[in-house]
């Protein structure tokens, strides 16, 4: 391979993963202000878990911010407020919602993990099976592709992912 097509083929790929780490960072903001949901409906019991979730992803948010920066982009802004999948007017639909989202962010840190490399894709990995690991909490159980669930079904679509019209 010519010098050229190197540059080329770097090129080509730190925009792929910068487009990765940038729909990483516009998934963990729908999935902070979805925790901001299921915070307000979520039965006392369940708070914590709920906390301590939503403080993770907001960790998450802040290093992917971070990342695109480093590789010469301007992280996207979260938007005022984001479509929910579904009405939210219980605990159970709550904790619900709480599955969903951590399935949805899965999905976006599985392309991350293939368009990464390195210390970023070990990264994108951890968080991958951080957000498989507290979707089965939520859930109560696994399934057998963290992160590809959605894709497989025809009828998921990332609406916890998409802002709301203004």
């Amino acid at each position: 391979m010519s010098t050229t097509e190197d540059t080329k083929s770097t090129k080509e790929a730190e925009r792929a993963e910068l487009g990765a780490l940038q729909a990483a960072l516009a998934a963990e903001h729908a999935v902070v202000y979805g925790y901001g949901v299921v915070g307000g409906r979520i039965d006392k019991g369940r708070r914590g878990e709920a906390r301590s979730a939503y403080d993770a992803h907001r960790a998450r948010r802040d290093e992917l911010a971070r990342a695109v920066r480093d590789l010469g982009g301007r992280p996207e802004v979260s938007a005022a407020a984001y479509a929910l999948p579904f009405a939210v007017k219980d605990s159970a639909a709550a904790v619900q919602l709480a599955a969903d989202l951590e399935d949805r962010v899965a999905g976006a840190y599985s392309d991350l993990v293939r368009a990464s490399s390195g210390d970023r894709r070990r990264t994108a990995a951890e968080a991958l099976r951080e957000a498989a690991v507290r979707a089965v909490r939520w859930r109560g159980e696994s399934v057998a592709f963290p992160g590809l669930a959605e894709r497989a079904a025809p009828s998921a679509t990332p609406a916890a992912a998409t802002p709301s019209p203004s």
